[in-house]
């Protein structure tokens, strides 16, 4: 008989994640990275979660379409040196999703984050066998990581296939993640799309920051 496969879901602290990888000089695409996860981990699901800012209606759509499952967290808005900026925190909304909401309905999850807040977290899954992986955006994630080692991964080891390059060759992604075996289909797009709204772009940093300029080590 075929043995049957894990239901594998993703929780991502897109901030995190974001602001983690730009510190070591580059830029994630979002899109690849979704791929990544289907081919290389066997993500059935992937939740983002992220900062609600007014403006940033075109990347959620695009989050969307990418075949992520988007979370929102309100955000404050406040004045730095003049300029307005946003602070969220999405580590509330994550740990329910995980350790409640969905539960029941994944075997493995796989946590995307460096962020230290996360370790009661992966203690809990670990206890109830279902931490799968703990990805980092870079080799600085906090210490108290350190002893679930042996489920991390770090994101910017795998640069040269997922930076994201505004000229970029068009070649095939769906084989991203993959070494030789697995599932080469692309993840389909999400029926449902977010109000397109205004046409801004880009993700996180500048004021619109959802969270606060460093990702935590």
């Amino acid at each position: 008989m075929t043995k049957k496969l894990d239901r594998v879901y993703a929780f991502i602290d897109s901030q995190n994640l974001n602001l983690g990888v730009r510190s070591q000089g580059w830029k994630l695409d979002f899109k690849k990275f979704r791929l990544y996860l289907k081919n290389k981990y066997r993500v059935e699901k992937a939740y983002l979660f992220i900062g609600m800012i007014p403006g940033n209606e075109q990347l959620y759509t695009n989050l969307a379409d990418s075949g992520y499952q988007l979370v929102f967290k309100p955000t404050i808005s406040y004045t730095e040196d003049g300029q307005e900026s946003h602070k969220g925190n999405v580590d509330a909304e994550l740990v329910l999703y995980a350790a409640a909401k969905v539960f029941s309905r994944y075997d493995k999850a796989v946590i995307v984050s460096g962020d230290g807040d996360f370790s009661c977290l992966a203690e809990y899954l670990l206890e109830k066998n279902k931490l799968g992986r703990i990805i980092c955006p870079n080799k600085r994630y906090s210490s108290l990581l350190r002893k679930y080692s042996r489920f991390i991964d770090i994101v910017s080891r795998a640069r040269k296939s997922l930076e994201h390059k505004n000229s970029q060759h068009r070649r095939s992604v769906e084989t991203l993640g993959l070494s030789g075996h697995g599932d080469k289909t692309i993840v389909a797009r999400a029926k449902k799309k977010v109000n397109r709204g205004n046409r801004k772009n880009g993700f996180g940093g500048g004021k619109n920051s959802s969270k606060s300029r460093k990702a935590k080590a």
